[in-house]
């Protein structure tokens, strides 16, 4: 389904960054990947309804700055700035928590280069699950995103319950875990935690917590 698990790893850079946001301590997870499509067309494909669903999940709201959305099943917030084709920003509200999202696009020669921040004040997850909780969940995302643009009509990897059942996508989450994991090493972080929160996390995305 995915091709080269070991590329599509690769393809993506990450960062676990400190900051302060809202006048608290946050840690900032980033994700960037080159999508081999002009500007215009990926600022569509993560911002219209149609086609989010191909390789995401189906969305509704009032899809405009200051609208709110609702991601089925999972989380909804507030579109708090948009700026095509470049600039997109969200709150992320689920659980009873709320983060914060960028999405960022560049050109880059005939590609275009997407970073997206992930902003959270620590507390009770990520002592647990660490970057990885949402980093793997994100890279999901972007594996679906550079699948639909190779084909329009690729089914989204999360809604495919025989494939995420595959040693496959096992392997993908595997990956995905250590490589955050480093990323928190790199970033400052307990080399001890960072290795048992990627750990928690690979279980919970493999089904084995």
């Amino acid at each position: 389904m995915t091709g080269d698990i070991t590329a599509l790893i690769g393809a993506v850079t990450r960062e676990v960054r400190s900051t302060t946001f809202a006048d608290k301590p946050a840690r900032v997870v980033v994700a960037t990947r080159v999508y081999n499509t002009d500007i215009d067309d990926l600022w569509d494909a993560i911002t219209n309804p149609e086609r989010l669903p191909r390789w995401f999940m189906p969305i509704s709201g009032e899809l405009k700055l200051g609208g709110r959305y609702q991601l089925e099943g999972n989380a909804g917030g507030a579109i708090t700035r948009c700026e095509p084709p470049r600039e997109l920003a969200v709150t992320w509200e689920f659980g009873g928590g709320v983060s914060w999202v960028t999405v960022s696009l560049r050109e880059e020669g005939e590609a275009t280069r997407l970073e997206l921040h992930h902003i959270a004040h620590p507390e009770a997850h990520w002592d647990q699950f660490g970057p990885g909780a949402v980093g793997v969940g994100w890279e999901f995302g972007l594996m679906g995103l550079v699948r639909h643009l190779e084909n329009p009509n690729a089914r989204p990897p999360e809604s495919d319950e025989a494939w995420m059942a595959s040693d496959e996508a096992k392997r993908f989450v595997r990956l995905s875990a250590e490589a955050w994991r480093d990323a928190a090493i790199a970033s400052g972080d307990d080399a001890g935690w960072a290795a048992e929160s990627a750990e928690r996390t690979r279980k919970f995305y493999s089904g084995e917590a």
